[in-house]
């Protein structure tokens, strides 16, 4: 990420943190039109700038934020936290040393084993909806799901050995129940109506992997129309 950031920069980027979208519109400027960019900053106050091209690459917001620049019924964006669990200091050793998927699930990959550097197995992530996009704790109560999931593929798994460790939220595209599969929408002014905005919704953790060319793809829409 920081070198994403550090060629950005190097590059004309202009990084403004703590911003938040307000509303984005077109409008006519210097005889072009052209979006007029309006945003609320928590540390400078608000500000709005003109701009020809707009990607609207927020993560949780995007839906927010594509209802903010105008866009009528943009998919919903529901929120799927994947909690983590990690092995209590080394009370007890796997016997693989690889990572670990089962079948998949229903929303999810399912609880699997990942190892870092340092050794250390991380188990996660589950699948649980969330209402808020910014509740970050992990639930201890949570630890029997857990066990139940880790047996299946490590029934050696000792009981307490297990503590809360970290999670994250996705931005799912598929309603909690559904059984329909959908990530990664990509709306461009064929799906919206709007010139010169582009999208990118349910972008869930893959999309970091994935978004250089994301990046190659929505610039070829932009500019090559």
């Amino acid at each position: 990420m920081e070198a994403f950031q550090r060629d950005a920069e190097e590059n004309g980027t202009i990084l403004a943190m703590n911003t938040s979208v307000v509303s984005g519109r077109m409008q006519d400027y210097h005889g072009q039109n052209s979006w007029l960019i309006e945003t609320e900053s928590h540390d400078s106050g608000n500000f709005s700038f003109p701009c020809d091209y707009v990607v609207n690459s927020s993560g949780l917001a995007a839906s927010r934020v594509a209802t903010a620049l105008g866009v009528t019924g943009p998919p919903k964006t529901y929120y799927a936290k994947g909690n983590y669990y990690a092995l209590s200091g080394y009370a007890c050793n796997p016997t693989f040393r690889h990572l670990v998927y089962p079948v998949p699930e229903d929303a999810g990959l399912g609880v699997h084993a990942t190892i870092d550097l340092a050794g250390r197995v991380r188990f996660g992530p589950d699948v649980e909806w969330v209402e808020s996009p910014n509740d970050y704790t992990v639930d201890p109560d949570r630890a029997k799901s857990f066990y139940e999931a880790i047996r299946r593929y490590w029934p050696a798994l000792p009981d307490g050995s297990l503590v809360p460790d970290y999670c994250g939220i996705r931005p799912k595209l598929q309603a909690p129940g559904e059984s329909t599969f959908r990530d990664f929408s990509i709306q461009t002014s064929r799906e919206h109506g709007l010139p010169g905005l582009v999208n990118l919704l349910g972008i869930e953790s893959p999309g970091l992997t994935a978004s250089l060319a994301i990046a190659k793809y929505v610039s070829g829409v932009l500019l090559d129309g």
